[in-house]
C-alpha cells in the first residue's frame, strides 16, 4: 500500500483533522510504542500500520 493511499484511508475514516492528530499523537503498542508517523519513518509498511489502526479503533471489516 502506498503512503498516499494510507493517508487517504485515514482521512476518510477519521476526517482529515483527526487523522492528522492520530498519526502524530496516538501511540500504538502494536507498532512498538510508536505513533503512525514514527512507524512510517521506521520503515514499517503502511499496510501493516493500517491494519493496526483498524484493530485499535475497531474499524468495521468492510472499511478495512
Amino acid at each position: 500500500m502506498r503512503i498516499t493511499v494510507f493517508r487517504r484511508l485515514m482521512a476518510e475514516e477519521f476526517g482529515p483533522g483527526r487523522a492528522e492528530v492520530l498519526a502524530k499523537d496516538h501511540v500504538f503498542s502494536s507498532l512498538g510504542g510508536r505513533t503512525v508517523e514514527q512507524a512510517l519513518e521506521a520503515g514499517i509498511p503502511a499496510k501493516e500500520i493500517w491494519r493496526e489502526v483498524c484493530v485499535e479503533f475497531e474499524v468495521p471489516a468492510e472499511r478495512r
